[in-house]
């Protein structure tokens, strides 16, 4: 039994004539016939009663039919659903965030991408650092991250989108929340709250880097595992912290922001992926996070293809 066979069926069905149902097919009435012949002696009944001036269906067509029509409706939503995955409209993306997106970027990016795709179901991991993602994408638990360079691993695509300021983190009560600006240097004396160093995070390397070029070694309280644990143990005054701009979108009580006046300091913000050519969801989604950037309000348009990530934060003293 052919599926051509079926659409066969169907028609002469509805159009109760062979003769409509092979104008509708746009085949000759005979060879339609015989084809629906040769169906029935396959399945061993009859499925219309035919006579000189009529067809219908007998009572195992009307249950045949009712299958059938089934089936057809089937089979051509596989044949769309097919076509859809082929182009990234349909599927599922598991997409990771460093913490900072998480706060900022993750509503605006999914919800563009749900716009633009809505049969696409996003798979968010949320608040991972680099070496997690970096990882999640070798073991194909990740498509794309949206992560901090640097990444060096073999067969992954660093492409970066922004370069985002770096601001001092306090607690709200601090005394050096009275200055609208702060030099790195004011905060030679304090504890820091870190990110990760085991595996280094880039954050704790820019810290790191940049308070040895202010001249001193930061002294750390303590690591936190992820952004919002950060936020919150400087909130709790345990300490400060180096963190992206786009940290403030969080939102905890009893933190506050300063800008750096010296150093100016940048972080970027990069999409990581392996060959997108290989899944069509990736760079449908690709697209989409290109399009919000360069929407966004001071963030740098930069070209669509990956580019180095040697360099991957700036300093200027």
């Amino acid at each position: 039994m052919e599926l051509r066979h079926i659409r066969y069926f169907v028609a002469v069905a509805e159009e109760r004539s062979f003769t409509g149902a092979a104008a509708r097919l746009n085949v000759a009435q005979s060879p339609l016939s015989q084809q629906i012949r040769k169906l029935e002696r396959e399945i061993g009944v009859e499925l219309f009663t035919r006579t000189t001036r009529s067809v219908s269906l007998t009572y195992a067509g009307e249950v045949f039919y009712a299958r059938m029509t089934s089936l057809l409706g089937d089979a051509e939503n596989g044949v769309d659903a097919a076509r859809k995955a082929a182009r990234g409209e349909l599927g599922k993306l598991a997409v990771g965030f460093t913490g900072s997106a998480t706060y900022e970027l993750v509503p605006t990016l999914v919800r563009a991408h749900l716009d633009r795709y809505p049969e696409v179901a996003l798979d968010v991991r949320s608040d991972l650092v680099t070496p997690a993602q970096v990882q999640g994408l070798l073991d194909d638990h990740l498509a794309v991250g949206v992560l901090r360079p640097p990444v060096h691993a073999a067969g992954i695509a660093v492409e970066i989108i922004r370069h985002e300021p770096v601001v001092a983190l306090l607690a709200s009560r601090h005394p050096a929340t009275s200055k609208r600006e702060l030099d790195l240097s004011d905060l030679r004396d304090e504890w820091f709250i870190a990110y990760p160093t085991n595996p280094p995070s880039t954050l704790n390397m820019l810290m790191q880097e940049a308070c040895e070029r202010a001249g001193f070694v930061p002294s750390v309280r303590q690591e936190a595992p992820d952004s919002a644990a950060l936020v919150a143990l400087v909130a709790a005054d345990m300490g400060v912290a180096l963190v992206p701009a786009s940290l403030r979108h969080l939102g905890i009580n009893g933190a506050t922001f300063r800008p750096l006046r010296s150093p100016r300091m940048t972080v970027p913000l990069a999409l990581a992926y392996r060959d997108p050519a290989r899944n069509p969801l990736v760079r449908r989604f690709l697209e989409t996070a290109r399009a919000v950037v360069r929407s966004r309000e001071n963030v740098e348009a930069v070209p669509t293809a990956p580019v180095d990530d040697e360099g991957h934060f700036s300093i200027t003293m």
